[in-house]
C-alpha cells in the first residue's frame, strides 16, 4: 500500500500562491486507527485564514489543511473495534474531546490546525475521534458536518436546551448560520435571520426564518430585532461577527438572554458596557465545535429530522484555489469540494 500515491494539497507558505498538488505515500494506520478515502471536503473561513496565515502564522510548511471531510473506510489498525472496512465516517475535529468537560488545552489535537488536514485523497483517523455518517446525507452533504453543523448543534441543544416558541437569532447566511436555522425550525423556534442581502433573506424565509432583517438598510438592527419581539428582547444569538457588533447584540438580548460567540469575521475581539450585562443577567459563553457525542447525537437528529446541509456550490479536487475564492465572497450556505 505504501507504494501507491497518494495526491494532497499543501501549503508551501503562506497565501493561496502558495497551495500546490503533491503526491506522496497512502499512509499506513496503527493500531487504533482508519485509514479513510476521503469522497468529499467542506470548507470553513478558518481554512482560509490558516492558508493566508492569519490565524496560525508560526505554522509549519508543509502542511495539508481544512479540516471537514466525510471518506470510506478502506483499512482498519489490528486494535479497532468501533468501525469495519467500507463504513462511511466523519472526522471528529477536535481528536481529543470524545465527551464531557473538554480538554484542558483545547484544540491541541485539531484536524486541520494542530493536525494535518483533510485535502488528501486518503487520511487517517483515530478510531476514537471518528463517527458515523448519516446514511440519508450525500457525500457532499455530510462533509459539511464536523463544524458548521456541531457548531450550531452545541450552541443550540447542548450548551443550552431549545424551549419551543422561544426566538433565537442567527447573525449572516454562512455554513453554521443556516444549518442554526433549520435546527431552530425543527426546535419550534422563531428564528430571526439578518444579513445584507435581501436575495438571502429571502432564502433564508423559505428555510423557515420567522423575520428577517437586512442590517445594511437598517443597520441599527438591535432596534429591529427588539421591535419584533414587542420590546421584549431576543433570547438567544449567535454572534458570528464580534467587535462592537457584540454591543448590538446585548442590546437585542432579552433579559435572561444568552450570547453564544461563535465568530469573529469583523473583529478579534468582543466589547459591550457592564452595566445592561449584569442588569439583565446575560449569559456569554464561547463555542468551540463540540465533542464526539454531541456530533452522534446531532447526526441522529438529522436522521429523525430529515435536515439537509445546504450547499451554495462543488468544485472538483483540483479547483481548490477557485473554491477559496469562491468562499471569499460570503456563499449561502457550504462550499465543497468532491474528490469522486
Amino acid at each position: 500500500m505504501s507504494t501507491d500515491s497518494n495526491r494532497s494539497w499543501q501549503m508551501t507558505g503562506f497565501g493561496l500562491s502558495e497551495l500546490v498538488l503533491a503526491k506522496g505515500p497512502i499512509p499506513e494506520p496503527g493500531p487504533h486507527e482508519l485509514l479513510v478515502r476521503v469522497r468529499a471536503v467542506s470548507l470553513n473561513y478558518k481554512d482560509k485564514l490558516i492558508v493566508d496565515g492569519m490565524l496560525i502564522p508560526d505554522l509549519s510548511v508543509p502542511f495539508v489543511p481544512t479540516s471537514d471531510a466525510v471518506g470510506e473506510v478502506v483499512a482498519v489498525g489490528s486494535a479497532v473495534s468501533r468501525f469495519r472496512i467500507g463504513q462511511r465516517v466523519l472526522g471528529q475535529v477536535i481528536a481529543d474531546w470524545p465527551d464531557g468537560d473538554a480538554p484542558q488545552v483545547l484544540h491541541k489535537h485539531t484536524l486541520g490546525s494542530s493536525l494535518s488536514g483533510m485535502l488528501s485523497e486518503h487520511v487517517v483517523f483515530g478510531e476514537d475521534a471518528a463517527v458515523l455518517a448519516p446514511p440519508s446525507l450525500s457525500d457532499v452533504e455530510a462533509a459539511t458536518l464536523p463544524i458548521a453543523a456541531l457548531t450550531a448543534w452545541f450552541a443550540m441543544a447542548e450548551a443550552t436546551r431549545p424551549v419551543p416558541g422561544q426566538t433565537i437569532l442567527i447573525q449572516g447566511t454562512g455554513g453554521v448560520s443556516l444549518f442554526a436555522l433549520q435546527f431552530a425550525a425543527a426546535f419550534g423556534l422563531r428564528a430571526i435571520v439578518t444579513s445584507s442581502s435581501d436575495e438571502k433573506l429571502e432564502r433564508a424565509a423559505s428555510l423557515g426564518a420567522w423575520q428577517t432583517i437586512n442590517y445594511r438598510t437598517r443597520p441599527a438592527w438591535d432596534e429591529a430585532a427588539r421591535e419584533r419581539t414587542d420590546g421584549l428582547g431576543v433570547n438567544h444569538i449567535l454572534e458570528m461577527v464580534g467587535g462592537d457588533n457584540a454591543r448590538r447584540s446585548l442590546n437585542a438580548l432579552a433579559a435572561d438572554g444568552r450570547l453564544s460567540v461563535i465568530g469573529l469575521l469583523g473583529a478579534m475581539e468582543i466589547s459591550f458596557p457592564v452595566l445592561p450585562f449584569m442588569r439583565n443577567r446575560i449569559v456569554v459563553q464561547g463555542i468551540s465545535i463540540g465533542h464526539r457525542r454531541s456530533f452522534e447525537r446531532m447526526n441522529q437528529a438529522i436522521e429523525t429530522l430529515g435536515i439537509k446541509p445546504v450547499i451554495d456550490k462543488v468544485f472538483r479536487f483540483d479547483e481548490l484555489p477557485q473554491a477559496f475564492g469562491h468562499l471569499e465572497k460570503g456563499p449561502f450556505g457550504k462550499i465543497v469540494i468532491a474528490l469522486t
